[in-house]
């Protein structure tokens, strides 16, 4: 699930297709051995699973919980789950609706409220910007700013938002009760909203008389949880089994730390250098695109039926419908600039008509659509590997971040 600041350009996701059809357990982290450990470590084992979410409608969806408590406080908190897990994005974004406790709102130098409007692909997530001290596993990130989504104090959404696509502000829209942005970039939105306030649509200030546009710092930003714990900050780990076809739902960890423990080592994975937001690039048929890897989609989407000749479904029109099960082989290749590596892709595509009649399978490991020009590998990319996400500026045993690994 990609974000984009307005005014920048960025891969685009795809992440609630399925949310219209409506059709964890832990684990044990199993990267190699820890290059470096932390002189006291802690429990940085967050368990995920695949299945259909808080709306019972999801598909490849890998979905975890999060604790939230009023900056300060141990014992005014709240555990939520049907939360997303997405190296596609940055920061937590929690639903009004699923959020009983009442968190600190961030405000401007006039005492107005700041909100956010979070573009997608397929739509915008609308809320205030507020506080809140977010723990999982062993980590805490402490008077971290997030943004609630839907909130009803908030209900105006201004045409600046809207103009960018349509909100997605509900369990029935957005299909799970928050997203948690785990990917390379520490803020969600840079440099870019820290100047030029006339040109904002990403941040607002919201007096009485209506939101406007609002310059934010970088520390003010919604933030990616994981760069401000204490330790194990440097980036995540995404583990899930392989799926053979399709299954009910699989079980798996997003691993906190890169090289800071014994269960977070690189070992022998390719490191791919990305930009900021973790795009890297991909060649298919002599062609280079550029890429990501978004476990937020729910597919493997990439291209058009003019460059892979695969057909698109009927009646589902974001699905390839290949006849028969197709193999797509590709090249990853790191971003110009960085460690210049390379390695093979492989692929699979099936009838995505057929893949998605089930009730009762949620993990599908080989449903893939088109998104001309470019490389989005979604969820059925991560089962089966140990996908790394370094943060943007963080050390790590394979050089600093930005990158991708696996």
């Amino acid at each position: 699930m990609r974000a984009y600041p307005s005014g920048i350009f960025l891969a685009l996701g795809i992440f609630a297709c399925f949310v219209l059809f409506g059709c964890g357990s832990s684990s044990t982290a199993s990267s190699s051995a820890g290059q470096g450990t932390t002189s006291t470590p802690v429990s940085n084992v967050q368990p995920i699973s695949v299945n259909a979410g808080p709306a019972s409608s999801y598909i490849d969806g890998a979905f975890t919980s999060v604790t939230v408590c009023v900056p300060g406080s141990t014992t005014n908190c709240q555990t939520i789950g049907g939360i997303l897990v997405d190296t596609g994005s940055s920061g937590l974004r929690i639903l009004s609706s699923a959020l009983t406790v009442s968190l600190p709102q961030q405000t401007d130098s006039s005492g107005n409220p700041i909100v956010e409007c979070t573009a997608f692909e397929d739509g915008v997530t609308w809320g205030p910007v507020q506080a809140a001290d977010v723990k999982m596993a062993g980590e805490q990130a402490r008077s971290l700013p997030i943004q609630v989504i839907g909130s009803p104090n908030f209900s105006n959404v201004p045409n600046a938002c809207t103009g960018q696509g349509q909100p997605e502000d509900d369990l029935s829209s957005l299909g799970a009760n928050g997203l948690l942005g785990v990917g390379q970039a520490i803020q969600d939105c840079g440099t870019f909203c820290t100047t030029n306030a006339a040109n904002q649509a990403t941040y607002f200030s919201c007096p009485s008389s209506g939101c406007i546009g609002a310059i934010e710092s970088l520390a003010e930003q919604v933030q990616n949880p994981v760069a401000s714990f204490a330790t194990d900050n440097n980036g995540v780990i995404v583990e899930l089994p392989a799926v053979t076809g399709a299954e009910a739902t699989v079980s798996g960890s997003l691993i906190f730390g890169i090289g800071t423990q014994s269960n977070n080592g690189l070992g022998g994975v390719t490191v791919f250098g990305t930009d900021p937001y973790g795009n890297l690039n991909t060649t298919y048929n002599s062609a280079s695109y550029q890429s990501f890897l978004d476990s937020g989609s729910n597919g493997i989407y990439f291209l058009s039926t003019a460059a892979t000749g695969l057909p698109v479904c009927t009646n589902i029109t974001f699905l390839y419908c290949p006849a028969s099960t197709q193999t797509i082989n590709a090249l990853n290749f790191a971003q110009a600039g960085t460690n210049g590596a390379t390695a093979p892709v492989t692929f699979m595509v099936g009838n995505g008509g057929s893949l998605t009649n089930s009730p009762v399978d949620t993990a599908i490991n080989n449903l893939a659509g088109p998104q001309p020009n470019n490389f989005d590998f979604g969820l059925p990319f991560f089962f089966g590997r140990n996908v790394f996400v370094a943060i943007d500026g963080k050390s790590t045993p394979g050089g600093p971040g930005p990158y991708t690994a696996y």
